[in-house]
């Protein structure tokens, strides 16, 4: 099958790459009308910290390690807010433990690549491939979307929200990057209409059977959205997300999904976790992050109300920090992590995954948290559990699917 891409720079059409599509845009009111499951990425870039984001309070060896930056014990002020008398949350996330304790919310600890790497670049690269320690040309989202390549397909079966397409949706299948939903189109200042229909109009009658129809879905896919009215979006509920990039990205995917244009896979993703220096602990730089991060995900939960019977949300990031602070009250570069699953088919209020413990002969390397989970392992569970897959070989090449972790509902 020839392939067909739309790809999206700061907002603005900037490249059409040739393919064919017959009848692609005709079965995009047909794929409306069945409400679909939805898988949304989070990637937290530069390793956030993942002993104060989910925290061990129940680990002696958490508080001999971190004197400065430890998170308190729940009873205490600014302390972990409590999840199952062992682990808590850092007291910014807790605009999310209502989720946990409704069931609505599983943890993955002690999670992560088999990899050794602590090059933040190689460690992103393989987890947005799923192919550790191997260099992949496609991401195992795209991977995800050939494997279940659909007839009732839409342009906006798999989106990021960013200025640029995440190695995760590159590959052999459609995917935009959209910065602003609203700035979607060609524009070109006051003639932007005009040079709309220019384009539209020379595409239409191009003798190029591959031309033609891809320059039509380019500009229906424009269509599609702007029938939305994406600059008049009204979050439902009361939600309130935060006023900062990954708000905004949190929003925009609520709309998209409740648009009912065919989204299956939407990406987000948001920056500033490599905390080397004055990392704080309930407050300070890992706090303030934190606080954006919870805010957007519990904004968009509440915003989607019963939509989210359809819906998972996965947070991840490419590695954890070591277990010791060091000299400068930050935290280096280091390995196992912890994972965020919530959504309805999500069978929350539990700490998935075997604890490794973090005293000295505990750790990988005498150093970091020990990984006891395969972070495909948890990719793996999603795509075939909530999206349907039926073979993840092809998606996770070389690895060993030992089955289900248990945090989905069958």
């Amino acid at each position: 099958m020839t392939t067909r891409r739309v790809f999206i720079k700061n907002g603005s059409l900037a490249l059409l790459s040739l393919g064919f599509a017959p009848m692609f845009i005709a079965r995009s009111a047909q794929a409306a009308q069945a409400r679909k499951k939805v898988l949304v990425a989070i990637f937290q870039r530069g390793a956030v910290d993942g002993l104060n984001m989910i925290v061990p309070y129940g680990d002696k060896a958490y508080y001999k390690a971190r004197p400065s930056i430890g998170i308190p014990l729940p009873n205490a002020n600014e302390g972990a807010v409590d999840l199952d008398g062992f682990f808590g949350l850092h007291p910014r996330m807790r605009p999310l433990a209502d989720l946990f304790h409704r069931n609505e919310l599983a943890i993955v600890h002690a999670c992560g690549s088999p990899d050794e790497t602590r090059s933040h670049f190689d460690a992103q690269d393989y987890m947005e491939t799923a192919t550790p320690g191997v260099k992949a040309a496609d991401g195992w989202l795209n991977r995800y979307l050939h494997a279940q390549e659909h007839e009732k397909a839409t342009p906006f079966r798999a989106v990021a929200l960013a200025s640029n397409l995440p190695r995760t949706l590159q590959g052999k299948e459609p995917a935009l990057a959209i910065n602003q939903l609203s700035q979607f189109g060609v524009h070109a200042g006051a003639a932007s209409n005009s040079m709309e229909s220019t384009f539209e109009a020379q595409y239409a009658a191009a003798a190029d059977t591959l031309l033609a129809p891809t320059g039509k879905e380019a500009f229906d896919a424009v269509k599609m959205l702007r029938n939305t009215d994406p600059g008049g979006y009204t979050p439902a509920n009361g939600a309130e997300y935060p006023r900062s990039p990954f708000g905004d990205a949190m929003r925009q995917i609520a709309q998209l999904v409740k648009s009912d244009l065919g989204l299956e896979v939407a990406f987000a993703e948001l920056t500033g976790w490599d905390n080397h220096v004055n990392q704080g602990n309930s407050t300070g730089q890992l706090a303030n992050r934190l606080d954006d991060f919870a805010r957007g995900l519990a904004a968009f939960n509440t915003d989607m109300g019963d939509r989210m019977a359809e819906v998972v949300v996965v947070t991840m990031s490419e590695f954890g920090r070591a277990v010791n602070e060091n000299g400068n009250r930050g935290t280096d570069h280091g390995h196992g992590n912890a994972m965020m699953i919530f959504g309805g088919p999500v069978k929350g209020g539990k700490v998935y995954g075997r604890w490794p413990g973090l005293e000295m002969d505990q750790r990988w390397e005498g150093r970091d948290l020990a990984i006891t989970t395969d972070f495909r392992n948890v990719f793996a569970d999603l795509v075939s559990g909530h999206l349907g897959a039926r073979d993840v070989s092809t998606i996770f090449p070389g690895f060993k699917y030992p089955g289900q972790l248990g945090f989905l509902r069958t």
